[in-house]
């Protein structure tokens, strides 16, 4: 070990243990770095780059992805709760929320993609025809130590620290007669330890975080046109507001299904953001007969199997699966019912639709 080493060692050393002593986040502070290019974040099989599939292309006048930039859906909107900031509204949908901005639907992919490039973010899925945007996994840096030696030599030894925490973000956007609807969804991977003995880590689906999810709409409300103080009134009303009851699976018409009170829309949306939050590709969607067309894939033969392909069971040795269902809303009395279709529009065999409905029932809120 020469001269220069030395010091360098016992400095990354006495940052080390003081990352121990101290990690409490600032209040409010969302400083977000980009992961990339780092490769050894270990995702999920299924966050793959959309694939174009013309099978998904409907010819209807709904809200399908393939319709997106063209045709408005004839929907009614009931019981949300709005904030109005000129031509831009934060919507409220049971504790989610989300934005109603009366422009043209190509006129803000751009500020789209300037929104989370000043932010922090790289796009690793950048779809205006089927309107879902996706950001890479990044590193919260608000969330970093502030002790007297970083705060002294700054982003010089940055790439010591490390939250353990990485966050990604999903922008799905939809036309309907009300003006074009905007979500942000937020999904969080966890670095937690493969061993007893503490020697490998591995990246496992942590909790979301939907304050996360408001802050970043209050964000976008202001750059696309409010002022800080009204974004930050939008963000803030309402939060009071009893949450729906928990979404449960049962058998419904001999299929299992989820049974909600609300109405056709307000399922369709709650429905959308748990798709979102859970990770499933919509590959596209038509409103108007509320159904998603999702997508996973298992069994990539990583060392680690994928969210999903643990889910389903799926082996180390097997090779990538493609998986393709329908969520299917529909209306059931006053109520909606929520059901899992295959690729051909029947009913999907007992055993995998409990599962995915599990999978997105706590996210049905």
């Amino acid at each position: 070990m020469n001269a220069t080493s030395t010091p360098r060692l016992i400095l990354a050393l006495t940052l080390t243990g003081t990352l121990g002593a101290c990690s409490v986040l600032e209040e409010g502070k969302v400083d977000y770095k980009s992961a990339k290019p780092a490769s050894s974040l270990e995702v999920p099989p299924d966050l793959t780059q959309l694939t174009k599939d013309s099978r998904y292309v409907l010819q209807s006048t709904s809200a399908t992805a393939s319709g997106f930039m063209s045709a408005a859906a004839q929907v009614k909107d009931a019981g949300t709760a709005a904030n109005s900031m000129g031509d831009v509204s934060m919507q409220r949908n049971g504790q989610q929320r989300y934005l109603v901005v009366q422009r043209p639907a190509d006129k803000l992919w751009e500020p789209l993609r300037k929104f989370w490039s000043d932010n922090g973010f790289v796009l690793t899925t950048d779809a205006p025809d089927i309107g879902i945007m996706e950001t890479d996994w990044a590193e919260n840096r608000a969330k970093l130590p502030q002790d007297f030696i970083r705060k002294t030599l700054g982003k010089v030894l940055d790439s010591l620290y490390s939250t353990g925490e990485r966050d990604r973000f999903r922008t799905r956007v939809e036309r309907t007669a009300k003006g074009v609807e905007i979500y942000v969804t937020h999904r969080r991977m966890v670095e937690e330890y493969a061993d007893q003995q503490k020697e490998r880590t591995i990246w496992m689906p942590g909790a979301n975080d939907p304050e996360l999810e408001i802050e970043f709409l209050r964000r976008l409300m202001v750059q696309l046109g409010a002022t800080p103080e009204q974004a930050k009134a939008a963000s803030t009303a309402g939060q009071a507001a009893t949450a729906p009851a928990s979404a449960q699976v049962s058998v419904q018409q001999g299929q299992p299904g989820i049974v909600l009170t609300d109405d056709l829309e307000r399922t369709w949306r709650r429905v959308g953001v748990a798709l979102d939050r859970t990770g499933f590709t919509v590959e596209d969607r038509d409103r108007q007969k509320g159904i998603y067309f999702v997508r996973y894939v298992s069994g990539t033969g990583q060392e680690q199997p994928g969210f999903f392909a643990r889910m389903f069971g799926s082996k180390k040795s097997e090779g990538p699966v493609l998986n393709k269902y329908r969520i299917a809303v529909s209306a059931q009395g006053t109520g909606s019912l929520v059901q899992v279709l295959n690729e051909q529009g029947q009913p999907e065999s007992a055993d995998n639709a409990t599962k995915i409905l599990k999978l997105l029932a706590p996210e049905i809120r």
